[in-house]
């Protein structure tokens, strides 16, 4: 499964494609505190967070997040382990920027099923054995809430100053982790989900769902078949793969860091094979060093005249190509010909990041926070948006198809 999520892999000191995920503690969790405990933390959380971010007040005024610390505070007397962190997480949203959050706990009670949207749609992308009979159906509610209204609480846990894309990437996760649903008051039991779904026929149904254990990973039925090329050899950081039938070396960069040996080979591969186009596939990347990036991804390619050029060189992006990902694409734009393709990313290239940790006191939950304010976009758009948008349909999805990478290799054809 994708869970445990706070976002779709994230921050530059963490693993790629997981740096909302694996963050270490020094001690572990304890969410079975008494209310006096939670305010403890409440109050360490409001006094460190501005202490230590390099401006926690630049999207939310002072005044404004001292205010929902006071509401949650008279709050915690009756609020269940949920219901506090949950509200800790809208409290740290609200300083704004995706590398700052409060960690989603380990035990989540993450549900045996994978959520995503198309369009204004949410339909069942994965699932375990025993549930297929939801596979592909649309979500209608969540619990006895519509999922439109369950999403839009979702959200409010979510860095408030970042581009759309990225919350509603974050929103996917949310409904379908017990413990984020059950602290926002969307289900009532966090081992215990209801969804409402349709099929495409427009019959509704209700199917329940437990948790899995924390850590497990069982085998998942998926909307399709064969899993398009970016989807294949998830466990590879960097794998290239040349279509011979395109004259194309396809390569899925999915973090940034140890880069100089895996580029030494691409390189390699582009000498023997005189590719036509070459594509840097970033849409799964979550980060790392963007300066890594920059000296072993872009100037090498930069220093290729058959492939820096447009129409030879092409840059995949998405909703997710965050951090040092992010800070690259960017650069693949304002140093060499790419053409960037996909979707908007949804981190703002003009933001706060290098991000550290802080730890509650009696929760012992981890508190990511920004330290440094970085700028990569100089248009005046604080945007990276593709040269060309293609946002694929639940048609393609479900066919296994790729409509980004396919724009790529159709482009230029007579």
């Amino acid at each position: 499964m994708r869970k445990p999520v706070l976002v779709i892999g994230l921050a530059a000191a963490a693993i790629a494609g997981g740096a909302y995920f694996l963050l270490s503690a020094d001690k572990p969790e304890n969410l079975q505190l008494t209310s006096q405990q939670w305010k403890e933390d409440l109050r360490y959380l409001a006094r460190e967070l501005p202490k230590r971010h390099a401006n926690a007040f630049h999207f939310t005024p002072r005044a404004n997040f001292e205010k929902a610390v006071a509401d949650l505070d008279a709050q915690l007397d009756h609020a269940d382990s949920d219901a506090a962190w949950v509200g800790m997480q809208r409290i740290t949203s609200l300083v704004g920027d995706g590398h700052t959050y409060l960690r989603t706990p380990r035990d989540s009670a993450e549900f045996p099923i994978d959520i995503a949207h198309f369009g204004k749609e949410y339909r069942i992308v994965s699932v375990i054995p025993g549930l297929e009979n939801a596979l592909g159906a649309r979500v209608v509610k969540v619990g006895d809430v519509p999922v439109e209204r369950a999403a839009e609480l979702c959200k409010e846990l979510f860095s408030r100053d970042e581009n759309p894309t990225l919350g509603e990437a974050f929103i996917d996760d949310s409904l379908t982790t017990g413990a984020t649903l059950r602290g926002l008051g969307i289900i009532a039991d966090r081992n215990a989900g209801r969804y409402t779904l349709m099929d495409d026929g427009g019959r509704e149904f209700t199917v329940d769902v437990h948790p899995l254990a924390p850590g497990s990973h069982p085998a998942l039925i998926r909307s399709y078949k064969d899993p398009p090329l970016y989807k294949q050899n998830p466990e590879q950081k960097f794998a290239c793969k040349y279509l011979e039938d395109s004259h194309t070396l396809y390569c899925n960069v999915r973090a940034i860091r140890d880069l100089s040996g895996p580029v030494d080979e691409m390189v390699k591969t582009i000498r023997q094979q005189n590719p036509d186009k070459l594509v840097i596939d970033l849409r799964q990347n979550g980060g790392g060093d963007y300066t890594v990036g920059e000296r072993h991804l872009i100037h090498p390619i930069r220093s290729l005249p058959s492939i820096n050029q447009k129409g030879h060189l092409f840059v995949l992006i998405g909703a997710n190509t965050f951090s040092a990902a992010m800070n690259n694409a960017a650069q693949f734009r304002s140093q060499t010909a790419a053409i960037l393709v996909g979707q908007e990313i949804g981190e703002k290239p003009n933001s706060y990041q290098e991000p550290r940790n802080m730890t509650l006191p009696n929760s012992h939950l981890q508190v990511r926070y920004s330290t440094r304010f970085y700028r990569f976009s100089e248009n005046g758009e604080n945007a990276v948006r593709p040269d060309q948008e293609v946002i694929p349909t639940w048609a393609e999805y479900k066919a296994g198809e790729d409509p980004v990478l396919e724009w790529v290799l159709k482009y230029g054809a007579k």
